[in-house]
């Protein structure tokens, strides 16, 4: 067992040596790239915006993900868990942003965000007193479903990244995905020091690389890109403060935050860091925060990215300023377009490969936590069993819950919700007369 480390610096917050430090923010500046951009460009075009306004949201959309990757990671006052998360916007938001934008115009969207902001900041300390209602059960559980979660995400990646795309699946596409993971793993297993700590990055390269040489990755928008970018507060007008609207991106924020507590604990669990009340309070009061600047600069909420949350744990490299640096470089491509469309560049296939070891690697974190459960205790496995089964439904079939009225269907939607809500009721139900005992934690001793 080690020994204390009173007299040293925790690994979170040790600063690495600055050529080491900026490989490892360029790797998870790759990883969450194609998440990054593909929000803006759903709504946008969901609502029938102009290319020159889609281009601009997706410069503030990445100017915004810095700072809110700053405030995060380095945090100050009561703003920002000071860890190693990568800041993005919701896919969570999607749905209520659309909704809004094609009924109200883009002044309600930003309008509602800013609102919801605000309400995220407010309700910070009362949602920051959960942490007793996350035993090791709940916990492991929920992290558990976010790694299946996102596992067809990755899936999807590797063959191309829509469905309706004519190459979706093709020979090229999986090779290009069978490469990256290859030499992930490759590069994880017999690597030591830097390189094995910069795997996944390894991996994209040559992918890349693969791609550039048999003419899969495209850089033909390079030319079109501007150098330099202005990020203009409300360029849409002044916001819009409808109250309908508000309503329901509070409901989307709600669902964010439920999230965003799984990701707290799982990043907590991962770089060995106790994650208290307060700590979870700092981390929501700073997503209300960079929620109510993204609606500033005419973007979108603001949560941790789960891809990163997997690099965290694939890489074990915990300092969160490698993370800040990632959060510097992400102000950089807001400003300089053509530095953003280079590495947009990278096929989505090349990720995908990467996003397959990633994603299970949060999976994994789960299944580590649930080892040091009591299985035997059919309470447990009942609780594990329903979560997961009610949370993998919309991961099964995405259309399940289609017929059910929309600000429901937010939630119902979010399968990490459905099931971390589910484990946390059921816990509370079925472990409630062992609460002062070793059972409450269902820890074996």
């Amino acid at each position: 067992m080690n020994a204390p480390q009173t007299d040293r610096v925790h690994p979170v917050d040790a600063w690495l040596p600055p050529g080491k430090n900026l490989v490892l923010a360029l790797q998870h500046l790759l990883v969450m790239y194609a998440a990054a951009v593909s929000i803006p460009i759903v709504v946008g075009n969901a609502i029938g915006l102009s290319h020159d306004q889609l281009v601009m949201l997706i410069n503030a959309d990445l100017f915004a993900c810095g700072i809110a990757t700053l405030i995060q990671s380095v945090g100050f006052w009561k703003f920002g868990i000071r860890l190693p998360l990568i800041q993005g916007c919701s896919f969570v938001a999607v749905t209520p942003m659309i909704l809004i934008g094609k009924e109200h115009g883009m002044p309600a969207v930003y309008g509602a965000t800013i609102a919801a902001g605000i309400f995220c900041m407010l309700v910070a300390p009362f949602f920051g007193r959960v942490r007793r209602f996350f035993p090791p059960v709940v916990m492991g559980t929920t992290i558990l479903l976010i790694g299946l979660s996102l596992l067809p995400v990755a899936v999807r990646w590797s063959a191309g990244g829509s469905p309706k795309s004519p190459d979706f699946g093709s020979p090229v596409n999986l090779m290009l995905a069978g490469v990256s993971l290859v030499t992930v793993l490759l590069v994880f297993g017999l690597g030591r020091g830097l390189l094995r700590n910069a795997a996944v990055l390894v991996g994209l390269l040559t992918g890349t690389v693969l791609a550039i040489a048999i003419g899969k990755a495209d850089f033909s928008s390079l030319g079109n890109e501007p150098w330099l970018a202005v990020i203009r507060p409300l360029a849409f007008g002044m916001p819009v403060f409808d109250p309908i609207s508000i309503v329901l991106m509070c409901v989307a924020m709600l669902v964010i935050l439920t999230e965003v507590t799984a990701d707290f604990f799982a990043v907590g669990e991962m770089v060995d860091k106790e994650i208290d009340d307060k700590a979870i309070a700092r981390g929501l009061r700073a997503d209300g925060l960079s929620t109510v600047i993204g609606g500033l600069l005419n973007t979108f909420p603001y949560c941790a990215y789960n891809a990163n949350v997997g690099l965290v744990a694939m890489s074990g490299v915990r300092s969160r300023w490698v993370v800040a640096t990632t959060g510097v470089l992400l102000l950089g491509l807001g400003l300089f377009p053509k530095l953003a469309a280079l590495f947009a560049s990278m096929p989505l296939a090349v990720l995908g490969g990467a996003g397959l070891v990633m994603f299970s690697m949060i999976a994994t974190t789960g299944l580590r936590i649930l080892a040091k459960v009591d299985l035997a205790n059919g309470n447990n496995t009942i609780i594990i069993a329903a979560s997961l089964g009610i949370g993998l439904i919309t991961v099964a079939v995405p259309g399940f819950y289609e017929q059910v009225d929309g600000t429901l269907r937010i939630f119902l939607h979010s399968g990490i919700t459905t099931g971390c809500l589910t484990a946390i009721v059921l816990n509370a139900l079925f472990n409630r007369k062992s609460r002062n005992s070793a059972d409450q934690a269902a820890l074996v001793i």
